[in-house]
This record gives structure tokens, sequence and C-alpha cells, in this order.
């Protein structure tokens, strides 16, 4: 590997890389920062997640503000503070190093090797690729969450896309802060599709069956549904949450360092957020499918820097 090792201080017990500067990164940067924790923060130079949003929202002091101005801010804050250093690049491996330390390796080949490690680099979202218009809607009028852009898009025509009978029964009453014009889009073999469309017309709503092929739209601004046999339904918001897979970082990480991951895949953590690794920290939607949201993040990642903090004065305690 043609890359630098770079050890970052002389006080090994006080010393973080983490990786992504998302909500939980760029929150868990300052408060340990704040510490005066030796941090450095690696983030990839390439589009995040977010970058599709019109603003984030839903979390004081930023509501509204545009995903790379929430960044903008954090890197102003965090460049104040002498204890952090922030890298744009591509983190390609964590590794344990030996003496319960840890390397990262970035795309250039440099090492960094730190007492701990907090993964913050988010999910990746699958977009049907099949589902023509999906895209071009995506953090618009197609969201993945309605507390998140629901107030973007009240009052007008919604449907959300479940395959659960439960959810699709209760989609009139849940989405009624938003909307009075609902319905749930499910696949024609869903299990209790009719018990669900019976309770869903008696709270005021539909269930309609059928497989998505195309969303028409005008820049952007979804106007009608159309199904794989023709069909249209006429929508304006459509609410539907694509499957997620973990970044390859993280994947790698999984792998090489066997973390304990639940069912769909994301990394199990402790009150902590600590992994089944000690020193390895995971905070953000990484570790969460269902408690994705900005305020959410930030708070995973305020709890992880005081959990690192805390563990650097036990083990600065115990030498």
């Amino acid at each position: 590997m043609n890359g630098r090792y770079r050890p970052m201080s002389s006080n090994t017990d006080n010393e973080t890389v983490i990786v992504g500067a998302g909500p939980a990164g760029l929150t868990a940067a300052l408060v340990l920062a704040r510490y005066r924790h030796r941090v450095v923060v690696v983030d990839s130079p390439h589009a995040p997640r977010n970058s599709a949003s019109g603003g984030v929202h839903g979390h004081i002091g930023l509501d509204g503000a545009a995903p790379a101005e929430m960044r903008s801010r954090g890197w102003k804050e965090l460049s104040r503070y002498a204890t952090v250093e922030l890298l744009e690049a591509d983190v390609e491996s964590v590794r344990t190093a030996g003496s319960g330390r840890f390397g990262v390796g970035l795309d250039n080949g440099d090492i960094i090797e730190a007492s701990t490690v907090l993964l913050a680099t988010g999910v990746i979202d699958i977009h049907p690729t099949q589902v023509d218009g999906f895209s071009a809607c995506w953090g618009h009028t197609v969201i993945h969450c309605p507390f998140c852009l629901g107030e973007e898009n009240a009052d007008r025509r919604w449907a959300i896309v479940v395959d659960n009978a439960e959810l699709a029964a209760l989609s009139a009453v849940a989405l009624r802060a938003w909307s009075t014009d609902t319905v749930a889009i499910c696949p024609e073999s869903m299990p209790g599709i009719d018990g669900a469309r019976t309770a869903a017309h008696s709270r005021g709503g539909d269930v309609i069956a059928g497989t998505i092929r195309r969303l028409h739209h005008r820049q952007g601004s979804l106007y009608a549904v159309e199904f794989d046999d023709g069909r249209t339904l006429e929508r304006e918001t459509l609410v539907w949450t694509p499957p997620q897979r973990q970044q390859p970082v993280v994947a790698r990480t999984i792998d090489e360092l066997n973390l304990t991951v639940d069912d769909g895949g994301f990394v199990s953590v402790d009150d902590t957020r600590c992994t089944n690794v000690p020193g390895l920290y995971a905070a953000g939607d990484l570790a969460s499918r269902w408690k994705q949201s900005i305020t959410a993040s930030a708070a995973a990642g305020a709890t992880a820097a005081d959990a690192i903090h805390v563990s650097a004065i036990q083990r600065a305690v115990r030498t």
C-alpha cells in the first residue's frame, strides 16, 4: 500500500476517528472537541444521501436548512477547535491494529491509527430501478418519511406504498395530519389485503392493489402513478420507504470484525452506541431502521461521544 502511517498523537487514550460527517458524526465531533479530545473526521467527497432533499426539518435551529448548509455550518463550527482535523476522503477499511487500537485505511493509502472509531456513515437507499421517474421525484414528492417532508407536501393527494396489511389499514388515519385524501398501494398477493381494504374504507381511505411501473411528474412534481397493467392513479405525493444497505466500508467492517447486526443488517449497538467490538461505535441510520432523523442521529452521536470520553477516562485511571 503506497500510503503513510498517521498516528494521531502521543496521547493514545484520547483519540478518535469518526467516519462520516452527517448529523451523528458532526455532533459527536463537536462533543468530543469540547472535551478536548483529539478527533479526525473523515467524510466522503461524494454527494451525501440527503443531497436530494430541499431541506432538513424537525431540528431546532436548522429547520429548512439545505443539507449542504447544515454540513457547511458544522465544518465551520468544528474548525474553531484545535483538536479536530477534518479530512475529505473515502474510508476503505477499519481494522484492529493490536493493543486494542484500530487502523482506519483511506482511499489514498494512508492509515490513521486511533484508540476508538465511530462509524457514522449513514446508509444507502436502494431505489427501485424498474420504476421510471422514481429518482427524479425522490426527496421532493416521493418521500421516505412523512415526518421529514410531510409539511412541505401537505394538503395534496397522497399514497403510501406498503406490503403489510396492518399498515395499509392504518394509513388513512396515520397520514391524516397532512392529507385528507390518502390511499395505500399494496402488492396484489399481500396477505390480508381484503381485510385491510375494508378497514381502510371504514376510516375514509382505500387500499389499491398493483405494481407501480412509472411515476408521471413535471420536473420532480408527481401528478400520477401508473401500474404495470396500464392503470393510472392521480396522486401528488408518494410515501415510499425503499430497502437500504450499508455503505461499502461498513459492510466490509461487519465482515472483517464480525460485527453483530440485526435481521435487517443494521449494526447492533448497546445503550452507549458501542458495537460488540470494544472501542468501535456506531451512530445514526446505519444502526437504526426506524429512527432515521437528524435529531435521532445527532442524539446518537452525542451519546457515543460521551461514552468515548468516559472510556478514555477509565483507561487513564487503569494505567
